[in-house]
């Protein structure tokens, strides 16, 4: 992971390996994750409408549909449905192609088990 800090007295980067990714979440039971679905669904229009006073407008879809909420940490392994360091706004398409992927990562199978390249990021 690659970090970098530009402020008004200083710049700084930084690198560091992650031993520990999502993938290592335990899974809550099916009424948890239910409920935690329930407190995003009562509280996605609050939501969207206090990203709209804090970003701008929520994003929408071409034909006027808001954009789905993507959950980093998914609520299914125990994220917070309305924590704003836990929501993004994706577009349908996109955020069905990140349950693939998050599924891949949660079978705990290669790729996302191996390490990776050691200078994963250009300069």
């Amino acid at each position: 992971m690659k970090m970098d800090f530009a402020g008004t007295l200083v710049r700084a980067g930084s690198r560091f390996g992650m031993a520990h990714c999502c993938c290592n979440f335990g899974t809550l039971s099916s009424r948890q994750t239910e409920a935690a679905r329930s407190r995003w669904k009562n509280g996605r229009e609050g939501f969207r409408g206090q990203w709209a006073e804090r970003f701008g407008a929520w994003p929408t879809e071409a034909n006027g549909k808001p954009f789905e909420g993507h959950h980093i940490r998914d609520l299914w392994h125990g994220g917070n449905p309305t924590d704003w360091d836990n929501v993004l706004p994706f577009p349908k398409d996109i955020h069905q192609d990140l349950f693939g992927l998050y599924n891949q990562c949660y079978a705990n199978e290669p790729p996302w088990t191996q390490v990776g390249p050691d200078h994963p990021y250009g300069e």
